[in-house]
């Protein structure tokens, strides 16, 4: 009977590649790190050690260090992965990027759902470009397969968008209605209330990362949270 060959068998003298690595159970980190350290494994249910020479690169969206703290990740296992850091920008800070991002989604779906899309119209981009993308590369892909999906002609305009997106959020409007008498201190409560909440959103909650795009201190950040006693159920 012929074993079948495993990823890291497969990738002997080349790379593997984690996406989410902070999803790994505990035991997968364990297994994970004895091989980075030993470079050699069994298969399951093998008798016989296999030695690979393999490249780890992993990718994460989550601050392994907080992981760390709740004994979530090995502290262990992130040393060995943390020898070369790259940082990627949200996409919010790297807006130039989206044209070339949709154009990829666009090819990618329109093979996929038979269609003809040659583009987006020029509003649609500038939709795109002024929204705050919460869910960064995965979050745009995810609108342009939709878009694609509902275009009924070659061009995607507006109306293949979520309506979030072509409104705005009804709750970012801070103007005051004729008649209102809501007090200056309780609008401006309200509106930094807002601010970290959006941050804090965009961070997955991990306050370090939400006190980071604001400019604040992590402590200063936290004294804020007390202060207007914002709760985890308003992250939700």
């Amino acid at each position: 009977m012929n074993e079948k060959r495993g990823l890291f068998e497969a990738a002997d003298r080349g790379s593997i590649f984690f996406d989410e690595i902070s999803t790994l159970g505990l035991e997968t980190q364990a297994k994970l790190l004895r091989v980075m350290q030993d470079k050699e494994f069994m298969r399951l249910g093998g008798t016989k050690t296999i030695r690979v020479d393999t490249r780890i690169i992993a990718a994460t969206n989550i601050e392994l260090e907080e992981l760390i703290l709740r004994r979530a990740f090995r502290q262990d296992l992130f040393y060995r992965l943390n020898v070369i850091k790259i940082e990627l920008p949200p996409l919010r800070d790297r807006l130039e990027d989206i044209p070339q991002l949709v154009s990829h989604f666009i090819d990618i779906y329109s093979r996929e759902n038979n269609r003809e899309i040659e583009g987006i119209s020029e509003d649609v981009m500038e939709i795109l470009e002024n929204h705050d993308w919460p869910g960064n590369v995965r979050e745009l892909e995810n609108v342009i397969e939709r878009a694609v999906v509902l275009t009924k002609s070659k061009l995607i305009t507006r109306t293949a968008l979520p309506a979030v997106m072509v409104s705005g959020d009804a709750n970012h409007n801070l103007s005051l209605k004729p008649g209102q008498t809501e007090a200056f201190k309780d609008l401006t409560r309200s509106f930094q209330k807002k601010v970290i909440l959006n941050a804090l959103r965009r961070a997955r909650g991990v306050q370090k990362n939400a006190a980071n795009s604001l400019g604040l201190k992590p402590t200063t950040l936290n004294e804020i949270i007390k202060r207007l006693k914002i709760s985890q159920d308003e992250l939700d």
